[in-house]
């Protein structure tokens, strides 16, 4: 139709980065960093492999090291890579858990259950879902730094925003996130794809993103193949 705006749309794949130090001992990661262990640099390795295939036009990444270095070490794997530009967008970042952050997970979630006489992640999680349980964690926090639901959702928007508007129609690129950002993005726009299980470090998960709306393709791949 005569001035009718055609809507565009973008494919990206987001990856979880690799397995970091504060993974392996079980701690709150959220805007706190520590460095790859050698199982994560092989799984961003893998992830790029993965897309060896997928003809990338930019590379995306939070502005944490882990996912900065994960997506480095990615775009190794994948050909003609060093002519990708890559940004970094802080609006990617992990969900902040304010106090808690470093802190020994299991430790973190028996004191925010407390509130609603819970007293582990599973249960917490199992009866109020990601996004009620990010207001648990905020109300929670000593210091009220760590993020609400509607922090979260505020900064993720403006980064798929800025996404967008980078970003011309049929552009296809990697975005390297963070595991409970990326299962969030999955558990609001394609709810029956959670099943409850953590983001595996390195996985895929593919976005069909338009100027209005989020499609989830596939979650938490680490075996996909373009």
């Amino acid at each position: 139709m005569e001035g009718s705006k055609i809507m565009k749309k973008i494919t990206a794949y987001f990856v979880r980065h690799g397995q970091t130090m504060l993974n392996h001992y079980n701690k709150v990661q959220g805007w706190i960093d520590s460095p790859l262990t050698a199982k994560g640099r092989a799984d961003a390795q893998r992830a790029g492999r993965q897309l060896k295939n997928v003809p990338l036009t930019a590379a995306y990444s939070s502005d944490s090291g882990r996912a900065i270095e994960t997506a480095r070490i990615a775009l190794r794997e994948i050909p003609d890579s060093q002519n990708l530009v890559s940004y970094q967008y802080p609006e990617f970042r992990e969900q902040c858990h304010g106090y808690f952050e470093g802190n020994d997970l299991n430790q973190m979630w028996q004191f925010v259950g407390v509130q609603v006489g819970l007293d582990s992640e599973s249960k917490v999680l199992g009866t109020y879902g990601l996004e009620k349980a990010r207001d648990l964690i905020h109300q929670a926090d000593l210091y009220g730094d760590a993020e609400s639901n509607d922090m979260f959702w505020e900064r993720l928007d403006r980064g798929f925003d800025k996404l967008r508007a980078n970003s011309k129609d049929g552009d296809q690129v990697v975005v390297v996130s963070h595991g409970v950002t990326i299962r969030s993005i999955v558990d609001r726009y394609a709810p029956e794809l959670d099943e409850g299980i953590a983001t595996i470090n390195g996985s895929i998960t593919k976005l069909e993103i338009t100027d209005d709306d989020i499609h989830v393709d596939f979650f938490n791949k680490i075996d996909f193949q373009s």
